[in-house]
């Protein structure tokens, strides 16, 4: 998992489709569930780590 597009890809194989309008929304909406697979242990903990990376880039980009 290297990009935003491969987070939403890697998170749709759990069934979790987000899309607000709104990016930054979405990167709240993903921030929690990223939060959740992880505590279901559905994420391993470099899961996690590279998707947190991706979520902050991301809204860095945004701002």
């Amino acid at each position: 998992m290297y990009t935003y597009y491969d987070l939403l890809q890697q998170i749709k194989i759990y069934g979790t489709f987000i899309y607000t309008g709104d990016r930054e929304s979405d990167l709240a909406l993903i921030t929690e569930e990223v939060k959740t697979l992880k505590s279901n242990g559905l994420f391993s903990s470099k899961e996690y780590s590279q998707a947190m990376v991706i979520i902050m880039q991301e809204k860095t980009r945004v701002q």
